[in-house]
């Protein structure tokens, strides 16, 4: 175990190193740098067993098996982007199952959440155990997400599977976006992210057919049964292609052997570097405080019951006592805050959590309004939702290539990105609205996705820029807990928000004779009234009432998040020389 000096808690300010004090990168080839006569010296020695495993295989893999990894990582994406399709179309039938379409947002808070933290523990074991073994480990989890979705009974279990499948499916993303990292120079590494995700141009037409045919055929749950067979088959070849390398490496001696057998001595000095008493008391203090908001109206007083006020306060005492632990107790802080406290990384995470609320508040229930509002199956409703994921990626493709000339990424975002997504956004007040054409609702997702795809890449290169290759792990772990964060809490308000007026319009717009409780919480109840029909058109005006709330504070959380871009050092990334060995 890595001693803790080298730990990024007890990081001192020389730790963090500003692209202006590094090395320039014109010394080096422009593509597969590294010297095989200098393996030894590729090596950083202060850093830890992880980065000097990655560093280690940089430095004896041939230029072939890089380009195998790749080529792995691609159908990785591949498979990934199309489950992210069906089980986002499968989801609200499934909560429907269960007669609780309500709880379409409220199920993917604990998701997003747990999602987020279990990053952090996931940068350690990256870092001081390896590469491939966290992601063997990721995959293990989110194969059994998958295994519980598919036999779930009620929304708790089926709850209870997403944060399983989210830490197992954030966590294999999380350990490529790290691998990718490790192998790219600074200036390249838009390019190469950009790379990684471009199968999501092609697979997310494809996923809106598999979830209709499915739900067609032999129903939602073998939905979640034929991922839990394919994920594995795409994911294991990438974790035994590094292993391979990592043993040969440590045949080579550029790696000690592996350490002595797991203790319980181990796994306490695990526990104190990884914070795990703070980790718990964020995670139970932000779902316990953001729960209610989503839950209050199933209780028979609502507000006033003793179960959601007793949750809110606790929820906030738990966060209470994570900053006091932080600030007074805590042995080794997760938070790396000397390196937060830089500038642009600092608004760099920010931004993300404001970047991620906003999609997340507009986003919960896009999908449900496409089908009831403009009549759209789950396969053409995919294909609408589909615009923001395939427009982003390919324009991220573009966004790539301008870093790689330019050398530069703070523009794109301030005088790009930011005004075209609160144009997008904004325009979405308007035109998400029954009387509004589907074409609208497209012109609008495009506009989102050129500003969306551009935004995510240039916030990941102003909290990485600043870092060196020890503390890349850690920064990408705080990048998507802020993200989590932000998802969470857009998830949350989205929920307060649809709980709170979707049924207060329901009661005002449909008939009579139509149950305002039974539309409200199936919706097969909704799609089932004829297209036209007065008790449609009434719960369509109801969607439009809920979603003008949302967006109205989407706008408001982008012009925040717009103004954190802003704070940003203007970096010149092309100065800045990051990683070693064999890299792109």
């Amino acid at each position: 175990m890595a001693s803790k000096e080298t730990q990024i808690a007890q990081a001192t300010a020389a730790d963090v190193t500003y692209p202006t004090e590094k090395e320039p990168e014109t010394s080096q080839p422009p593509a597969y740098a590294g010297n095989d006569n200098s393996d030894q010296e590729s090596l950083d020695q202060e850093a830890q067993a992880g980065v000097k495993g990655v560093q280690a295989t940089a430095a004896v893999w041939t230029k072939s098996h890089m380009i195998l990894a790749y080529v792995i990582i691609w159908f990785i994406y591949f498979i990934t982007s199309i489950q992210e399709v069906v089980i986002r179309s499968l989801n609200p039938y499934v909560t429907s199952a269960f007669q609780l379409h309500s709880l379409t947002a409220a199920t993917s808070i604990m998701a997003n959440i747990i999602g987020g933290l279990s990053k952090i523990p996931l940068a350690k074991i990256l870092d001081s155990w390896g590469r491939p073994q966290g992601m063997s480990l990721m995959l293990l989890i989110w194969v059994v997400g998958f295994i519980m979705m598919a036999g779930c009974n009620n929304v708790q279990t089926y709850a209870a599977a997403q944060v399983f499948s989210s830490v197992g499916s954030q966590g294999v993303s999380y350990c490529l976006t790290v691998f990718i990292s490790d192998t790219s120079s600074l200036k390249n590494r838009a390019l190469m992210l950009s790379y990684a995700t471009s199968p999501y141009i092609i697979t997310t037409w494809i996923g809106g057919p598999i979830a209709q045919s499915v739900l067609g055929g032999p129903g939602w749950r073998w939905g979640f049964g034929i991922f839990t067979i394919v994920v594995p088959v795409v994911v294991a070849p990438l974790c035994l292609l590094f292993f391979w390398n990592q043993h040969k490496a440590k045949k080579m001696g550029l790696l000690a052997p592996s350490r002595g057998p797991l203790t319980l001595s181990t796994i306490k000095q695990y526990c104190i570097e990884v914070d795990l008493i703070g980790i718990i008391l964020l995670a139970g203090g932000m779902a316990l405080f953001l729960l209610p908001f989503s839950l209050w109206s199933y209780q028979k007083d609502q507000w006033r019951s003793a179960m959601i006020i007793c949750m809110i306060i606790l929820g906030g005492l738990l966060l209470i006592a994570f900053a006091l632990y932080e600030r007074f107790w805590a042995p080794v802080t997760f938070i790396p805050f000397n390196l937060l406290m830089d500038r642009t990384v600092f608004f760099g995470g920010l931004m993300f959590i404001f970047e991620f609320f906003n999609s997340a508040v507009w986003g919960s229930y896009f999908g449900s309004m496409l089908q009831v509002v403009w009549g759209l199956d789950v396969t053409e409703a995919s294909y609408v939702q589909a615009i923001y994921r395939v427009g982003s990626c390919l324009f991220c493709l573009l966004v790539g290539f301008l870093i790689r000339w330019t050398g530069r990424f703070k523009w794109l975002a301030v005088y790009f990105s930011f005004p075209l997504m609160i144009l997008g956004v904004g325009l979405m007040i308007k035109f998400r609205q029954p009387d509004a054409g589907i074409g609208y609702i497209c012109m609008t997702q495009i506009f989102v996705a050129f500003a969306g795809g551009t935004t995510v890449i240039c916030g990941e290169l102003a909290m990485m820029a600043p870092s060196d290759h020890q503390h890349i792990a850690v920064i990408l772990a705080m990048l998507n807990l802020f993200g989590s964060i932000g998802s969470a809490i857009g998830s949350t308000v989205s929920a307060a928000i649809w709980t709170s007026e979707f049924p207060k319009a329901l009661a005002k717009y449909v008939p009579t004779e139509v149950s305002v409780a039974k539309v409200y919480s199936d919706i097969t109840a909704q799609l089932s009234y004829e297209w036209g029909s007065p008790a449609r058109n009434a719960i369509a005006h109801a969607y439009g009432d809920a979603q003008r709330y949302m967006l109205i504070t989407s706008v408001c959380m982008l012009v925040v998040a717009w103004g954190c871009a802003g704070m940003w050092r203007d970096i010149k990334i092309k100065d800045v020389k990051q990683v070693k060995g064999r890299v792109i």
